[in-house]
Order: C-alpha cells, then sequence, then structure tokens
C-alpha cells in the first residue's frame, strides 16, 4: 500500500512540475513537498534503516549542490567583470551579415555552454541575440541557441545537470563523455543550426553599445575564473570529489579580488566583493535539485527503482533494450523535467558500460530540445524572448531539433559500434 502511494505522490507531482509553465506554481515548492511527504512515508512504513538511508543521499546532494553553487558564482563573476561584453563588443566590430552572425552565436553557445552550464549560457547569448536580432530573425536565432546550448551541455561533465549528476554518480570519466560524445553533440549543433539558418534574412540592425575596456587586473579575474571550470577534472586524478575543483578556484578568484580590492580601492570592477555574487545565484533551482534527489533517494528506498528497472529492462538486460529504452527516455525528457528522468535512470539503468551511460547524457540531454518546454534553457528562454511561445518554437525548431536528435544518436551509434 505505501509503494503504491509513494508511486503515486510522485506521479502526481512530476506531472505538476512538468505543467510548471502552465500551472504557474513553482517546481520547486512541489520537488520539496513530494521528497518530504515520501520521506515521511518511509518513516511511518518503517521500512529499512532510514538513519543510513539519509546520510547517503545527502552525500549525493551535497556534492552536487556544492558544485553547482560554486559554478554559478564564477559564473556571476565573469559576467561582473565584463567577458560577455566583450565577446559582444567583437562580434560587433566584425561587421557581420545577419547570417553570419547567426552562425557564430549559437555555435559560441554550444562551445561555452560545455565550460559554464547550458542555462547560463541561453541566459547570455539570448541576451547577446537580442542587441543584433529582432522580429523572426530573433525567433529563430534564440531556438537554435536553445538546441545548441543544450548539445553542448551534452558532451561535458560540467555543462548540464544531467551529465553533471551522471559523472558524479561515476557513471562515466570526463574524457570519456568528452571523446564519445564531442561529434553526436557537434553533429546536433551542426544539423539543427543549418536547417534553422536557411531562414535568417539580412533585415535586422544592430544595437550600437561598446563595452569599457578591461584591464590587467579583470583579465586576471576572468583567466582564473575560466581556469577553474577545468580544476575538477585534475582533482579526479587526485581521487577527489570533483566540486572541490571548482572550491579551489572559488577560493583563489575571492582571495585575487580581495587583495585587488586593497591596493585598488578606487576601481569600479573591483567595488562589488564577492559575497555579492551569491545573491545572484539561482537558489530556487539549488532547492530543486535537493527536493528532486531527495524524492529518489526515497522512491529507491522503498524498492520503486528496482520494481521499474525489472520490468522496463528485465534482470539482465540486453544492449539493444538499453540503448532502445535510453532513447525513450530522451524522447521523454522533451515533455518532462530531465533533471528526476535522470536521477531515476541512474538506478534503473543496469549497466556498468559507459558507453551507454554518454547515450543517456546525449539523449536528455539533446531531447529536451524538442519541444521549447523539455528544458531549462528551453523555459527561460521563453521568459526573455516574450514572442518565442510554444507554438513559434513548434512551428520553428522542433522538426530541425528532431532530425538533429536522430543523426547525434546515429553518430553515436557508429562510434559505439565501429570504435567501441
Amino acid at each position: 500500500m505505501i509503494i503504491i502511494l509513494s508511486v503515486a505522490i510522485f506521479l502526481l507531482g512530476y506531472v505538476a512540475i512538468s505543467q510548471e509553465h502552465f500551472l504557474k506554481i513553482s517546481k520547486t515548492s512541489i520537488a520539496l513537498l513530494i521528497a518530504v511527504v515520501l520521506w515521511l512515508l518511509v518513516v511511518f512504513g518503517r521500512l529499512g534503516n532510514v538513519g543510513f538511508a539519509l546520510t547517503e543521499s545527502a552525500g549525493e546532494i551535497f556534492g552536487l549542490v556544492i558544485f553547482l553553487l560554486s559554478a554559478m558564482t564564477l559564473v556571476e563573476i565573469l559576467t561582473h567583470y565584463g567577458l560577455f561584453d566583450y565577446l559582444y563588443t567583437k562580434l560587433l566590430k566584425l561587421n557581420l551579415g545577419d547570417k553570419a552572425q547567426f552562425f557564430i552565436i549559437t555555435f559560441l553557445a554550444f562551445i561555452f555552454s560545455a565550460f559554464l552550464d547550458n542555462l547560463t549560457t541561453t541566459i547570455v547569448f539570448l541576451q547577446i541575440a537580442s542587441r543584433f536580432f529582432s522580429g523572426k530573425n530573433l525567433l529563430r536565432s534564440a531556438s537554435a541557441i536553445v538546441i545548441a546550448a543544450n548539445a553542448g551541455g551534452a558532451f561535458s561533465p560540467i555543462g548540464d545537470v544531467t551529465t553533471t549528476m551522471l559523472w558524479l554518480a561515476n557513471k562515466f570519466t570526463a574524457q570519456t563523455i568528452f571523446t564519445q560524445a564531442f561529434l553526436p553533440s557537434l553533429t546536433v549543433f551542426f544539423a539543427s543550426t543549418l536547417l534553422i539558418g536557411r531562414s535568417i534574412v539580412s533585415d535586422t540592425k544592430d544595437r550600437a553599445e561598446y563595452a569599457k575596456p578591461l584591464g590587467k587586473i579583470e583579465w586576471f579575474v576572468i583567466s582564473l575564473c575560466l581556469l577553474s571550470f577545468f580544476l575538477p577534472l585534475f582533482m579526479t586524478f587526485a581521487h577527489l570529489p570533483p566540486y572541490f575543483g571548482l572550491l579551489l578556484g572559488l577560493g583563489v578568484v575571492w582571495l585575487v579580488v580581495d587583495l585587488a580590492r586593497l591596493r585598488r580601492p578606487d576601481s569600479t570592477s573591483l567595488s562589488t566583493s564577492i559575497e555579492r555574487f551569491f545573491q545572484k545565484t539561482d537558489i530556487a533551482s539549488l532547492y530543486f535539485f535537493i527536493g528532486i534527489l531527495l524524492a529518489i533517494g526515497a522512491l529507491r528506498h522503498l524498492g520503486v527503482l528496482e520494481m521499474i528497472s525489472h520490468w522496463v529492462f528485465t534482470a539482465v538486460p540486453s544492449v539493444t533494450r538499453i540503448i532502445w529504452g535510453n532513447i525513450a527516455i530522451g524522447g521523454l525528457s522533451a515533455v518532462f523535467d530531465n533533471i528526476p528522468l535522470t536521477a531515476a535512470a541512474i538506478d534503473i539503468v543496469k549497466t556498468i558500460d559507459p558507453s551507454l551511460w554518454v547515450l543517456l547524457a546525449l539523449t536528455v540531454g539533446v531531447g529536451g530540445s524538442l519541444l521549447l518546454i523539455g528544458s531549462a534553457p528551453g523555459i527561460i528562454a521563453m521568459k526573455i524572448v516574450k514572442e518565442l511561445t510554444f507554438g513559434a518554437y513548434l512551428k520553428i525548431a522542433s522538426l530541425p531539433a528532431l532530425m538533429a536528435f536522430i543523426l547525434g544518436i546515429f553518430v553515436w551509434f557508429l562510434q559505439y559500434h565501429y570504435l567501441g
């Protein structure tokens, strides 16, 4: 009875989360409520060692939250010190046509999303695109940026929350996701961008805005921030959790900024303390991750995920079954939030083959681009570009995204079959 009730509560909450944009109810509040209610069911049912299960879930959540909080803070520092304004100014000076600007901006979104994260990258490059495009060109570029950011985030262990979750769960190494997901992700980017880019017309006047020149200290801080995103990879060689790398990078940047403020108290860029950047981080998203992961932990403790695994994949699933299962999960991510899908898949999919986990990272990352509501970048794009409605995206980008999704999986399959 408790198991049936827990599944019903999770599914109802899941539907509410996936329809946040229609219901106008925060998915974070739903996730937190689900988490607490499910753990109360575990306690009332007296099912096993609750303390040990909570400790296990808390350890996983701590690593992810610290990782994301550190990354968000570093991105806010990059924004404050003018990296993205600098990129805009340089692109403006090239005096390119609309199509060339479109391809450069989407390519930069693809690259940056691998090293920052796809949500932040989408916000930054939508703001840049709005200075270059308007009307239908803006809708097309915004749609392409969403797909590019999701594709770029899929080939990096720090580019997408779902990929980070799989990496922190030791489903693949950083080297594996880079080498095995890069070509499929690049295929998704090129296919979708070329298909959408055909409709870009040269009729948009660029908004002439010039950023303040960056000094030596600004470039030094920017360089340290960018270097920080590579440190998690080195921490894995020291057998430490990846978030130690970002903590080290943030600590160094913080120290440098404080020392620079003492030497140059009159500097405008140094007038803002690092503590102020914490106020700009997306704390609501962090609470959402906490709620979802706690809820998944409760379902795991109740044995629900093990039952689903046996039902969908059988006790000893074939490779073909896992491949099709991963593709199906990717398709579901077009409608349902990919974070709980991935969190559940970590327990449901029974394989130790890292290549199959790379496929899951690819499908849930890119699959969210099939519909505008399927990914966090898509949701934020709706809020930033008001004219980009569900219907507009469906008309502009859903078919190119689907074709790119299929091509990306095909490239992964060729790699797996001939190189794996």
